[in-house]
């Protein structure tokens, strides 16, 4: 239960995208959780359009030169550092630091085992993007959950209660008051904050 005067407590959740992520703030408790804040966060340089998705060559295949790679990670692993940086303390400026964060992803399994060049940029460049966000949670000593994008519903549930129906209509919900489009990525960045939230 909360102290009369002090702040719900608050998780913030991302569903990664390639050189972006949707970030949503969930505040609790836990059992009747609002969004209070939704944006996107940029991860790639936007002075730098190919960190966005650094794994492929300019044609469209999967880049081979490991030193242009090199640039190009250690490009988005700057910018996403501050980007993320800054987010982190705009939230602390205002009284709702998180106290985890939660990651959707389109997927956890190895980059390295897909043997599809293409595809296997993609995971990469996905495992990236994952990477520097636990990273700026490790920064803010921050536990960190990751929900696969595959069943999120079923496994939140099981943390969450209610079932994988309930579920989906309060995260639905969840978007209402903020009004606008509640897109996928908003629903599951918010699930992820909730699930971290719990």
């Amino acid at each position: 239960m909360t102290r009369p005067g002090k702040a719900p407590p608050t998780a913030l959740g991302f569903r990664v995208k390639s050189g972006w992520a949707a970030a949503c703030l969930v505040s609790g408790p836990a059992s009747s959780p609002s969004v209070v804040d939704r944006r996107v966060v940029i991860l790639s340089d936007p002075e730098v359009p190919r960190s966005k998705q650094p794994y492929h060559s300019g044609t469209g295949e999967a880049e081979t030169d490991a030193a242009k790679l090199a640039r190009l990670i250690g490009t988005v692993e700057s910018y996403a550092g501050k980007s993320l940086a800054a987010l982190f303390a705009e939230y602390r400026a205002l009284g709702r630091a998180p106290v985890a964060v939660g990651i959707a992803v389109g997927t956890d399994g190895d980059p390295e085992r897909i043997g599809n060049q293409h595809i296997q940029a993609h995971a990469r460049e996905g495992r990236l993007f994952r990477r520097v966000i636990e990273h700026a949670a490790r920064a803010q000593r921050l536990p960190c959950c990751i929900l696969v994008e595959r069943e999120p519903y079923r496994v939140a549930a099981e943390i969450l209660g209610g079932g994988e129906d309930t579920l989906k209509r309060r995260v639905a919900e969840l978007g209402k008051p903020l009004g606008g489009s509640w897109r996928a990525e908003d629903k599951l960045a918010a699930l992820a904050g909730w699930r971290a939230l719990a």
